[in-house]
């Protein structure tokens, strides 16, 4: 099964065109053009947007980018970039792949999981990851509301979340929808509130929207990612090097992400324990008040 990488011999149209042109491009286009000759998978998931986004600079100016490199447009970049890259993993490819790698016996399978959660807890014990958590607890314990960030199987993690975070008292909500049903959920950002992104690699449309709006009110980001390198960690405030597994094109685990929500959210527990024991006493006075009268 390929992956996604180029082959040996496979010629490098993207690299010999910003070779050959870079001396004749303006400082703008350049600083374009070798982000995508930098990026070249985020660019293959991203819209001319979200490329600009992500340089600072209009869709304009990156399609000018584009057609200076000799490229008729995005869409003729992309199909140059997919085939030097050969056919990328989908989901399925990676279950294909790691089913295939585990079902010699279950403890195969048991092995992968706890290895991938146990270099992922090795990881997140690190002093750089140690700091970042405490720069988290530190503005989580000072906001106003928590919005959690979270598009697909993330987004299932982002209410689970925000259930926990409410019961300690700090009250949260989800930006886990896609179209205008994440729109209507960003109409509840607010000066003072704290933005808590998973996001990876690709720089896409949900997640690109989420920190312009976040940057607009000047919304602090904590942003829980394997991918240091992203866009979206060069705009977060703070950063938490989350590994999900997925290497050699097996699926990545979404437990990794979930143990470092659940640090972050017991860290706030314990910074504000007052807080935290007067809603969990006021919840279970509601919860009695809901129960059936006893029949004497």
């Amino acid at each position: 099964m390929k992956q996604n990488r180029p082959g040996k011999n496979r010629v490098d149209v993207m690299a010999e065109r910003l070779r050959a042109r870079e001396k004749q491009l303006s400082p703008r286009l350049l600083a374009v053009a070798r982000y995508i000759d930098q990026q070249r998978e985020t660019v293959l998931e991203s819209t001319a947007m979200e490329i600009a986004v992500a340089n600072a600079t209009s869709d304009a100016t990156v399609i000018r980018a584009i057609q200076a490199l000799g490229f008729s447009g995005l869409r003729d970049l992309k199909q140059t970039l997919r085939s030097w890259f050969g056919a990328s993993l989908t989901s399925e490819d990676k279950m294909i792949t790691t089913v295939s790698e585990v079902t010699s016996d279950v403890n195969s399978a048991i092995d992968f999981v706890l290895a991938g959660h146990r270099h992922a807890c090795e990881v997140l014990s690190q002093p750089q990851n140690r700091v970042a958590m405490a720069d988290a607890v530190a503005l989580l314990s000072e906001a106003r509301e928590v919005a959690i960030f979270g598009i697909n199987a993330s987004g299932i993690l982002a209410d689970y979340s925000v259930r926990l975070l409410n019961r300690i008292g700090l009250p949260a909500f989800s930006l886990n929808r896609a179209g205008i049903a994440l729109a209507e959920q960003m109409l509840a950002l607010q000066r003072g509130d704290v933005l808590i992104m998973m996001a990876q690699q690709s720089a896409h449309r949900e997640g690109t929207t989420v920190v312009r709006e976040a940057k607009r009110l000047d919304i602090p980001i904590i942003l829980l990612t394997n991918a240091t390198d992203s866009f979206f960690a060069r705009e977060a405030d703070v950063v938490i090097n989350v590994p999900r597994g997925g290497e050699k094109g097996r699926i990545p685990l979404h437990g990794t992400i979930m143990v470092c929500l659940e640090m972050l959210i017991l860290s706030v527990a314990s910074a504000l324990p007052q807080r935290t024991v007067k809603t969990m006493k006021r919840l279970q006075d509601f919860n009695r008040g809901l129960k059936p009268a006893s029949k004497k």
